[in-house]
């Protein structure tokens, strides 16, 4: 039987609309399961770094150590590697934002929750215009002031005058708008596709399980539900990859506009 007569009998694929959540308190109130799952996560970071460092000792409890570890980790392989010693100071936005972005994405793959909220565009939207917002702004500091910023970043030395007219709009566009679509999309788009992709595969599998008939319907079935096992740990590394990659490209951001030519 042809994937056409599958869904003629009443298989609907995942899509866009699997995406769009009504109302959690119903019409007329605006609260939705996406905006819950960003409360949630944000509380879960909030309370696990608050109970790692509420009663920090010289030698670490196993919570301490894990909450030291974590922050360690985006101070040294993300923050210093990135930007340099200078980095320290963008330690605690950077770590807030990989650790957030980590549960939001990896909420998709957990149990009740089961949705990436970083798969709703005005998320990352959100923490890019943040993120450019702060590479900007230390930019104008490290210039001191937004013409001379400005300057270095569209007119840098040592390039003939004529090349400035391609270049100096190519400048602006890239630092002011392409730095943060890109960082917004990227992550979009492996959210929105990753979890239609394991959607796909479990609805897919339940539906030639129970209601395909026939061996060749149970043995596929068993199959594709085999398979979105694989995937969801294939998933949760993605999710986390992504929010490493989104914190990694704000650090070097930052990491550029401390030069000091941009």
């Amino acid at each position: 039987m042809t994937t056409w007569s599958i869904a003629a009998e009443g298989f609907q694929s995942p899509g866009p609309a699997d995406f769009v959540y009504p109302p959690l308190f119903g019409e007329g109130t605006f609260f939705t399961k996406p905006m819950l799952i960003t409360v949630l996560g944000s509380v879960a970071v909030a309370v696990f770094f608050y109970l790692a460092a509420r009663r920090a000792q010289r030698v670490p409890g196993k919570l301490q150590y894990a909450g030291e570890s974590a922050y360690g980790f985006v101070r040294n392989s993300i923050a210093l590697d990135s930007i340099g010693k200078e980095g320290i100071k963008y330690v605690p936005y950077l770590a807030t934002l990989f650790f957030f972005l980590a549960a939001l994405n990896i909420s998709g793959i957990i149990p009740v929750l089961q949705f990436p909220a970083t798969s709703r565009i005005a998320f990352p939207l959100f923490l890019a215009v943040v993120s450019c917002v702060i590479f900007n702004y230390v930019g104008i500091r490290r210039a001191h002031g937004v013409g001379r910023y400005f300057k270095q970043m569209m007119f840098p030395a040592g390039i003939p005058w004529p090349v400035y007219i391609l270049l100096a709009p190519i400048e602006f566009v890239s630092t002011i708008i392409i730095r943060p679509l890109t960082l917004t999309l990227r992550l979009t788009f492996n959210m929105f596709a990753g979890h239609l992709v394991l959607v796909l595969f479990i609805l897919g599998g339940e539906y030639l399980v129970f209601e395909y008939s026939g061996v060749v319907g149970i043995l596929a079935g068993s199959i594709s539900l085999l398979g979105s096992i694989v995937l969801t740990f294939f998933e949760g590394f993605v999710q986390l990859l992504q929010a490493y990659v989104f914190t990694l490209l704000s650090a070097l951001y930052i990491g550029g506009a401390l030069a000091d030519e941009h």
